[in-house]
This record gives structure tokens, C-alpha cells and sequence, in this order.
């Protein structure tokens, strides 16, 4: 069975206690249920978005959100399919994690998903690799890391997923074995192409499948695409002979950590921006009114005309979303005639 060795040092402990008390606010604070639709669809386009750019996809965040909405891009076929593959495996996230035990067929089935019309060589698709590769830095062309040798890939695997499968997971903080996780389908290497997108994807189904992450605000490949460099520098911190990996899950830990941080200062704004809570309960927003407030929030106001830029609706009805918006004390008007301007109710 493999047997990761790491330590908890003060920056790793630091991390998971900030990632905590920040799960506990998160958790905590009065956010009304169709705000939790639109922060999970945000993840998972950014997640898409960040872990096929880290792999060198061209997309912008803006042409993958297109695409998960179903429209079409101007892009090559194959940084198309990238994208809407890893979005096809994220969506499928709580069904793998639901499987027990999970086994090689399942994770053949995550990488053939997300490598599904990409290869040159579409034999190579939901397979062990047959050949021996290097991995180099796509940045900087560098050749970075040796993995095992061909053969040791299905003896190595089977050893991750006895772990993997294993009640000592359990007794491992979520973001540690999620960490451990992804480096160890990185360090094995067990596909010809799509080792990253699919040690992304298992450390994410991880995570759900612990408890962790069960409603799907974080999009952690945004951290590592942030800066590149830092993400290839901090898997090449463990000794290939020790295999010490306390490097690199300070770098994991803190890559969590600012992405909780970014759900935690959302969350928080959403509760302190909006007045969510009434003597009769809830106030319940449909998809049109979140966007307005969203609005609101990111520019501090919003107009009639705006919303009805925002919708492609005439002036009656962008004054009537407005009105129902006052109605239910969300929105307070400031000014008269073509001055008017709506902002958040305090």
C-alpha cells in the first residue's frame, strides 16, 4: 500500500487552520440558496478554465464560460474539446466519489473523459501507459521529472488505490489527502498525456468525497495557474528518493487556502450587501434579480438602462425587475429623472 511521508509544519498547520475557521464562516453565513447555484457554476467554469490553461489551452475565462453554457467559440477543435471534457468530469465529481470501492476502471473512465478527442493517438484514451515518457515544462521547454518506468505504473496504481480506498484516509485532515493525492497521480505519471487534469480531478473528488467540498464553491486550479511556475517549482520540492512531500503540500495547503479565502470574502459580501433575512423567512432571488445584485455589487450601482443592456428588455421591463426588487427591500433609489440610480439597501 503506498505510504506518503510528510510533516506538519507550522506553515501547513497555519494553512489548515485558516482553511477551517473559513469553511465555518462560509458554512455559517445566511446565504440564500440560488447564490449557492451561481457560486458553484463560477467554480466550476474557473476550475475548466485554470487547470486546461495550466496544460497550455489558449481558451479565456470568458470563451470556456460560453462554452459551458452551450455556445459556440472561435477556437481550435481540440482546445474546445480540452475544456469540455474537464467540464463533463467535473460535472460527474459526486458520482465518482459515490463509487466504493473505487477502482482502476473508474479512474480509466475519469482520464478517457477528459482526454476524449484531444489525442493524437485516441488508443492512448482511458489506458496505462504503454511507453515511457518525461515530463517538461511547458513554459520553459525544460525536461523536469523521470516517472517510473513503464512497467512499475500498474503495480504503483494499484498500491495508490488500496490507500486511496483505505480507512487511514480517513484519518488524514481532507485538504492533506487531497494534496497527497494529486502529487501522487503526478509522480506516478500513468497516462501517456493528461496526468495533470486528471490528478486535478481525483484530489477534487477527493475532497467531496470526504465531506469537504459537498456544495462546490472552490475552484483550487485557480491558484495553480496563477503563477505557473510556482505550481511545476512546487512539485519538484520532493526527494525523488524520500519522497517527502511536506513542500509541496505547504504549497497545496496555502493554494486552498486563498481559494477559500476568495468564496469567504464573496460569501461575506453577498450576507453584508443584501438583506436576506425577513420576519417571514428568506427572501428568495430569482436568476435575473442575483445578476442585478451582482451588478450592484461589482459596480455600486446600476441603472435602468444597464439592466436593459444587461437583459435585452425594454424600459417598462427593466423598470418592473427594478420595482420588484424595491418591493422586496433589496434595492433602495437614489436621484430623479435620468439620474436615477439603484443601490443595495443598507
Amino acid at each position: 500500500m503506498f505510504k506518503p511521508v510528510f510533516s506538519y509544519t507550522d506553515r501547513i498547520v497555519g494553512n489548515l487552520t485558516f482553511i477551517a475557521e473559513s469553511k465555518a464562516i462560509i458554512k455559517s453565513s445566511p446565504l440564500i440558496p440560488e447564490w449557492e447555484v451561481s457560486l458553484r457554476k463560477d467554480a466550476i467554469i474557473r476550475s475548466a478554465h485554470s487547470s486546461t490553461a495550466i496544460e497550455g489551452n489558449p481558451l479565456t475565462l470568458e470563451e470556456v464560460s460560453a462554452l459551458a453554457k452551450g455556445r459556440e467559440v472561435m477556437a481550435q477543435r481540440k482546445d474546445r474539446a480540452e475544456v469540455l471534457n474537464y467540464l463533463e468530469a467535473l460535472e460527474k465529481v459526486p458520482d465518482f466519489a459515490s463509487r466504493n470501492p473505487f477502482t482502476l476502471k473508474d479512474l480509466l473512465e475519469i482520464h478517457r473523459i477528459v482526454t476524449k478527442d484531444t489525442l493524437k493517438n485516441p488508443d492512448f484514451e482511458g489506458v496505462l501507459r504503454p511507453l515511457q515518457v518525461i515530463v517538461g515544462n511547458p513554459t520553459t521547454g525544460k525536461v523536469t521529472f523521470r516517472p517510473p518506468k513503464t512497467e512499475e505504473v500498474p503495480g504503483l496504481i494499484e498500491d495508490f488505490l488500496e490507500w486511496f480506498n483505505s480507512f487511514k484516509v480517513n484519518e488524514i485532515d481532507p485538504v492533506i489527502t487531497a494534496g497527497l493525492t494529486h502529487y501522487e497521480l503526478v509522480r506516478i505519471h500513468p497516462f501517456i498525456d493528461g496526468n495533470g487534469r486528471t490528478a486535478r480531478i481525483m484530489a477534487t473528488i477527493l475532497l467531496y468525497k470526504r465531506g469537504f467540498d459537498l456544495k462546490r464553491f472552490f475552484a483550487l486550479d485557480d491558484y495553480y495557474d496563477h503563477d505557473r511556475n510556482s505550481y511545476y517549482a512546487a512539485l519538484q520540492t520532493v526527494d525523488p528518493e524520500t519522497l517527502d512531500v511536506t513542500k509541496w503540500l505547504e504549497y497545496f495547503t496555502e493554494g486552498v487556502a486563498v481559494s477559500i479565502k476568495t468564496v469567504r470574502e464573496k460569501v461575506m459580501g453577498l450576507s453584508r450587501n443584501i438583506k436576506v433575512l425577513k420576519e417571514e423567512g428568506q427572501v428568495i432571488l430569482n436568476s435575473r434579480q442575483m445578476q442585478i445584485v451582482e451588478k450592484i455589487i461589482s459596480d455600486g450601482k446600476v441603472t435602468n438602462k444597464d439592466i436593459q443592456k444587461m437583459f435585452g428588455i425594454s424600459n417598462v421591463a427593466a423598470y418592473k425587475e427594478l420595482s420588484k426588487l424595491l418591493e422586496l427591500e433589496v434595492l433602495s433609489q437614489k436621484g430623479k429623472g435620468r439620474a436615477t440610480r439603484y443601490i443595495l439597501k443598507t
